[in-house]
């Protein structure tokens, strides 16, 4: 039996699946189910009903399927043979990608790839149904985001007062009710006494922050791009800072914390205005400069922190799984399989 949280994960994988098992029907002729099971590295699995028999197939169900994502999918696949990852959208270049790696892919629209066995499947150029409806959910508006955030460095925190919570958060008070209610509809957050909460499906809810991160925090909170002179490149590399003035995020933060990534971009999250930036630093802007400068948007210093002068983990891991560079993808497994694979598994 499922709870109810679980039950509303379910109807939200299933508000993907009915419809691309629907359209792979329309366009072929086979008929298909899905059976959902408790498997954490998988959502369940789907029966293709054909004339010579059934073949089941492993079954990974997403809204979108990211870049940084890839790596992962292809560790599953070659676990579970046969993989299948299905999606809401999937943009060509993924597509492409899943294709030369032989693993199977549907979307919404009906594109699909299927190749086991002697059964092949290639399905391209249906065209994505534009979807109207935006997500409204607060836990994960660009406020919502910040208290997500918060709540992930610091779960036995959902058993603070509202009020608290606002104050560390840096979020109104009036939205702190709204975006834990937001995380409860997600089947994110679940109740386990009166007054005490946790959260579930952990690794999901990181991925879905990491979407949000990359579409709407983040960019919310860039400063400027800025050339990056010998005095902070200085100051950056080898750590002589003010605590908490300046925070590395990304590539110099993940040098620091796997001895692996020569950083060539430098981003850093702040408390100083801009002046005050690039008269202390004698820093100029500069279209596209390597200096990424970024506004610090939590309030507290971590102090399980491994280091001084870092971004949280979690942080430095969305900067550089969002880049698309291989590099800093790789890097980015290696800081989660060190620092919070234990916290997210």
């Amino acid at each position: 039996m499922f709870t109810a949280r679980e039950q509303i994960l379910i109807m939200n994988k299933k508000d993907i699946i009915q419809p691309a098992l629907k359209q792979l029907q329309v366009n072929t002729g086979f008929t298909a189910t899905y059976h959902h099971g408790n498997n954490p590295n998988m959502d369940g699995w789907i029966d293709l009903h054909l004339t010579e028999g059934n073949i089941r197939f492993f079954a990974c169900i997403k809204n979108e399927i990211k870049a940084y994502q890839l790596a992962e999918i292809a560790l599953q696949a070659q676990q579970n043979i046969p993989y299948i990852v299905v999606a809401n959208k999937i943009y060509p270049a993924i597509k492409e990608h899943l294709k030369q790696k032989k693993i199977a892919y549907l979307d919404t629209a009906g594109n699909a790839f299927l190749h086991y066995q002697n059964v092949l499947i290639y399905i391209q150029g249906n065209k994505q149904i534009t979807q109207q409806k935006q997500d409204t959910n607060r836990a994960f508006t660009k406020t919502g985001l910040k208290a997500v955030f918060y709540f992930l460095l610091n779960p036995t925190a959902l058993e603070l007062p509202y009020r608290t919570l606002a104050k560390k958060t840096g979020v109104a008070l009036g939205n702190i009710k709204n975006i834990m209610d937001g995380l409860k509809e997600t089947g994110y957050l679940i109740q386990i006494e009166e007054k005490k909460f946790k959260l579930q499906n952990k690794k999901a809810l990181l991925e879905r922050w990491i979407d949000g991160y990359k579409e709407t925090l983040k960019p919310a909170m860039h400063i400027g791009d800025f050339a990056l002179n010998n005095i902070i490149q200085n100051k950056l590399l080898q750590k002589q800072l003010n605590i908490g003035e300046l925070l590395l995020g990304g590539e110099p933060a993940a040098e620091m914390m796997t001895e692996y990534l020569h950083p060539e971009k430098f981003t850093v999250y702040t408390t100083l205005a801009k002046l005050d930036l690039m008269r202390k630093f004698r820093i100029l802007p500069e279209e596209n400069g390597n200096l990424k400068l970024y506004k610090k948007f939590w309030n507290e210093n971590i102090e399980s922190q491994p280091f001084q002068n870092l971004a949280p983990a979690i942080l430095v891991y969305a900067d550089l799984i969002i880049t698309d560079d291989p590099r800093c993808i790789e890097t980015a497994h290696l800081i989660y399989e060190k620092y919070l694979k234990h916290e997210f598994q």
